[in-house]
């Protein structure tokens, strides 16, 4: 069984996420979409939140699973037995982050290949840090993310205004 991890912070999920992961459904058997808990990040939505909102944006995917983990990326794979990581390049601004950290992970976890996908074309500008501005500051947001996250945000504006 081909297996691979996509671990982030998805803080929100937005539509270049799942493009990466809709097209990862076709090419490996079981995907588990690792929403980490990130607290130096801060991010806007608590963990659970975060692993809801990617647990109903993928529920169309049979093949993919969602969890959320606390713990180094290269500790998760190793105890769920998995040796694929699943990473995203929007531009090349990403890759030398993204080549460093698919090093160290190669270090903490020898064995462990990390693989890259990019987005769709009209999605690759798209970041979860984008959204969040946007959205906080009462943009049109729907086209960047599934719907169930354009109404959190909505929702979490009604609740903190201004």
């Amino acid at each position: 069984m081909k297996r691979v991890v996509y671990p982030g912070t998805f803080d929100p999920i937005t539509k270049g996420h799942t493009d990466l992961v809709e097209r990862a459904s076709r090419l490996f058997d079981h995907i588990i979409v690792a929403v980490a808990a990130s607290p130096k990040k801060r991010p806007l939505f608590e963990l659970e939140k975060r692993v809801e909102l990617a647990q109903k944006s993928l529920q169309h995917l049979p093949n993919v699973e969602v969890v959320g983990f606390d713990n180094l990326l290269a500790e998760f794979v190793q105890q769920n037995n998995i040796n694929v990581i699943l990473r995203g390049l929007r531009a090349v601004s990403d890759f030398e982050y993204e080549f460093q950290l698919a090093d160290m992970n190669r270090k903490l976890a020898p064995g462990v290949e990390s693989i890259f996908l990019t987005p769709a074309n009209n999605l690759s500008f798209i970041s979860s840090t984008l959204i969040r501005e946007i959205a906080l500051l009462g943009g049109d947001i729907t086209e960047f993310v599934p719907d169930i996250v354009a109404q959190a945000l909505s929702e979490l504006n009604n609740e903190n205004p201004g």
